[in-house]
């Protein structure tokens, strides 16, 4: 079958692993099954994995992807929930492992999963949005409504507007009735922002009108200062991920001095995921594609997404 694959890494180079051609089929083991892939979206974990960041070398080479929506053995469309676990909350459990990690990814013709890590695809959505929900768009419902403890009508604010789940983040919020805000360093960005559904958009750093009830922290290093000085006593940061550096300041007096909480937050559970498709499917809210490409031309979106030329997600077809 047709597969990109990561078959070395390097933290300068990363394209220079990149690999598109033939790979094996995959043999599903029991419990596990087989999904056709229609759509399959790109990740910063995708980009991370060839850059050596979470795998063993001795895992290569190793079909990419995390996410995926296709057809299964039966005939029935699907959304590939990416996260492997052992039951419960997947996300806690310490050997968990997502798909591209251990096990090959979506990258493909077809990809092998566990039975129960599929979850219907609601027949209003299409394929390429619906194989953008598994990790930005999951990870932004979590952020919101699981972690950020959030009252109708709160202010939040989104730190670095243009990625996958910095966009998410801001239509997630709106529909939901939230005042939300954000940052970009680009002017077309801020405005493409304002179209998704952000009430204001701000430059990086830039003093806030007033301060916020929670902050949406994807970037890292690059905003943690401004985070910690937007937010009001009280609020909480939500983390995911760090884009520009994973060590931020380390500022603990403003934390204590202000009771702030701060949380971590990545992914979610196959329930979520399922609640997360049911509720676009009710509200019409879809994700900001930014681009669909042959997965031949996969090389295309890993270099648009490396040089940060991006607004939503990049998805690949089959």
């Amino acid at each position: 079958m047709f597969a990109v694959t990561a078959t070395q890494t390097d933290p300068d180079n990363p394209l220079a692993g990149l690999t598109l051609g033939e790979h094996p089929d995959p043999e599903p083991p029991d419990g596990w099954t087989t999904v056709t892939v229609r759509a399959a979206a790109l990740n910063h974990h995708d980009l991370w994995t060839l850059k050596g960041v979470g795998i063993r070398k001795d895992r290569l080479p190793i079909v990419l992807g995390c996410d995926a929506a296709g057809v299964d053995e039966d005939g029935n469309e699907v959304i590939v929930h990416a996260v492997i676990g052992s039951g419960g909350d997947e996300t806690l459990d310490p050997r968990r492992s997502l798909l591209s990690e251990q096990y090959d990814g979506t990258f493909a013709d077809r990809v092998a999963v566990p039975r129960g890590n599929l979850v219907p695809k609601p027949a209003g959505l299409s394929f390429e949005h619906a194989a953008c929900l598994p990790t930005a768009w999951l990870t932004a419902y979590r952020m919101l409504f699981d972690k950020a403890g959030l009252q109708p009508g709160a202010t939040v604010l989104v730190q670095g507007a243009g990625g996958g789940v910095a966009t998410a983040l801001i239509a997630l919020g709106r529909a939901a009735g939230y005042r939300m805000w954000a940052t970009s360093r680009s002017e077309a960005k801020r405005e493409r922002a304002k179209r998704l559904g952000a009430d204001q958009v701000f430059e990086p750093g830039a003093r806030l009108p007033e301060r916020v009830d929670a902050v949406m922290e994807t970037v890292g290093q690059a905003t943690w200062d401004h985070s910690l000085k937007s937010l009001r006593p009280g609020g909480r940061i939500v983390v995911s991920g760090a884009t520009t550096g994973a060590v931020p300041p380390a500022d603990l007096n403003r934390v204590f001095f202000l009771q702030l909480s701060v949380v971590g937050s990545t992914m979610g559970t196959r329930d979520q995921l399922q609640r997360l498709a049911v509720f676009l499917e009710q509200t019409g809210l879809r994700p900001e594609v930014d681009r669909v490409l042959p997965m031949s031309e996969a090389r295309d979106g890993f270099a648009a997404m490396a040089e940060g030329d991006i607004f939503g997600k990049i998805v690949f077809t089959r």
